[in-house]
């Protein structure tokens, strides 16, 4: 066909879609636009939700004027949070957000069912009147039931507070001017926050790795390296103001840290040598060594086997007077996040990490350094898990002990996994170990439940996201098209 028949062709065809598209009737060629019928039905409903979410706020501020009604702040608070969802979900124009958090939720719903499951089978009354369940089901439901329930609510109570205490503490804050008690009853809540401090940061170190390719197991040791060396900076310097002394013990950490893990990671970029196994040594290294230091040349009083107390120029600040312990770690583990977020998908080098760690062969192809991306994410990392440790010893502890790192580094692992290795997946999936751990210590009390309960429900957790098909199984769910995180690429030795 010659050059002019093609045009021809071309011109015919345009002019054809032209006339069909002038004629009266005929369906828009595009969706319509915002200021179109779909647009002034989300302005619409913009308006009112958001009108809602006005009203709500001031009845809230007029509960605080008239100091009457305080029994329905809790509540109103709980709308609030569910109209805020709903602006989320108008804003979206569709639940399309939340189709990453399905199978999430889900894994965490049934690790909590089989929880319940091991906590009926394990009670004392329950396994006294199994033997009768036959001839009296009634009996061995009942104490299932109660034991699950008492359990249960004590990991809710130890974890965000009894409601009937805060409303008790608000009414004696607004109308007595007394706070006292509203600081014992939100201390729960305040614990929990504080417990995930250390698991933002933890769980970040582990998933920037995954973004990368690697598999950062060596966030324990990172987490000690961290806590010593901020520790040591915090009582070793002296003479140097707040401003200085903090951001200089919290650098020391998170520095030495980086470069613990970087060994790791130029092990891995120039020699090939898996990073599992590598930072699986550095861990044990790194528990031998602060063992060997906190006994011999920093431990302050002989067998305390702990080192001095930091200045309190290095210590994180509190929020809140005692008995809240809340600290501006939380400041330090958002902002940790809000980096993350910002490097991976906003800069070129947290491009290239990304694409290193989704198809090696092709950053390769693209002029993308490997060996350099694969260095700097594991100093990223361990300076990430240096920092997690460095919160807990500046704004907790204050000092170095023993047994500091109480398994962070290792729950890290689950938090990444969960949170999908996405900042905002990871602050989440971190509140909810937070509020495990301050809550399995009020279950242990008060229900006589053994706190590795807690540790089934989190392991059940890894194993349903780890391993998504189970809960697709369950509950009948459709595979997405995309999952929720990137599959952790583990390479072998000298890929």
């Amino acid at each position: 066909m010659s050059e002019k028949e093609v045009t021809s062709s071309v011109e015919q065809t345009a002019s054809e879609t032209a006339t069909r598209m002038a004629q009266p009737g005929s369906p828009p060629s595009s969706p319509p636009t915002f200021g179109g019928t779909e647009g002034g039905r989300q302005r619409l409903l913009l308006w009112m939700w958001g009108g809602l979410v006005v009203l709500i706020i001031l009845a809230l501020v007029g509960i605080f004027i008239t100091k009457s009604g305080i029994n329905l702040i809790l509540p109103l608070l709980g709308v609030l949070l569910l109209m805020v969802f709903a602006l989320v979900t108008i804003v979206n124009a569709s639940f399309a957000w939340l189709r990453g958090t399905v199978v999430p939720v889900l894994a965490v719903v049934t690790a909590l069912i089989i929880g319940s499951i091991i906590i009926a089978s394990t009670d004392p009354l329950v396994l006294a009147s199994a033997g009768n369940f036959l001839e009296d089901p009634t009996t061995v439901l009942h104490h299932a039931w109660d034991a699950v329930s008492l359990a249960y609510e004590a990991l809710f109570e130890g974890a965000l507070g009894s409601p009937a205490k805060i409303t008790a503490g608000l009414e004696s804050w607004i109308v007595e001017g007394n706070v006292k008690p509203l600081r014992s009853a939100v201390r729960p809540l305040s614990e929990s926050i504080t417990k995930s401090i250390p698991y933002i940061l933890a769980g970040l170190s582990v998933a920037l790795g995954f973004r990368a390719g690697l598999f950062n197991i060596g966030a324990e040791g990172q987490f000690v390296i961290g806590g010593l060396c901020s520790v040591i900076v915090g009582y070793q310097v002296t003479g140097l103001p707040a401003y200085i002394h903090l951001p200089l013990a919290i650098a020391a950490g998170a520095l030495a840290a980086g470069l613990w893990g970087a060994i790791a990671g130029v092990l891995k970029a120039w020699t090939g040598a898996h990073e599992v196994i590598n930072t699986i040594m550095l861990n044990w290294i790194a528990f031998r060594m602060t063992e060997y230091l906190l006994k011999e040349p920093l431990e302050h009083i002989q067998g305390t086997h702990r080192t001095p107390d930091i200045l309190p120029t290095a210590e994180l600040p509190r929020f809140f007077p005692h008995p809240i312990r809340l600290h501006a770690g939380l400041l330090l583990a958002l902002a940790a996040a809000v980096f993350v977020y910002w490097f991976l998908w906003k800069t070129t080098w947290g491009f290239e990490m990304r694409t290193v760690g989704a198809n090696p062969d092709a950053a390769r192809y693209g002029g993308i350094s490997i060996r350099r991306n694969i260095a700097l994410a594991m100093f990223i990392s361990g300076a990430l898990a240096g920092l997690s440790g460095a919160s807990e010893s500046l704004g907790i502890t204050h000092n170095m002990t023993l047994g500091f790192q109480a398994g962070y580094g290792f729950d890290s692992i689950a938090l990444a996994l969960l949170g999908g290795s996405h900042p905002l997946g990871v602050v989440l999936a971190s509140l909810l170990f937070g509020v495990l751990r301050a809550g399995g210590t009020r279950m242990m009390s008060v229900a006589a439940i053994p706190l590795e309960i807690t540790s089934i429900v989190q392991a059940m957790v890894i194993i349903f996201i780890a391993a998504p098909a189970i809960i697709r199984g369950i509950y009948r769910l459709r595979a997405a098209k995309e999952e929720l995180g990137p599959a952790v690429i583990t390479r072998g030795w000298g890929s």
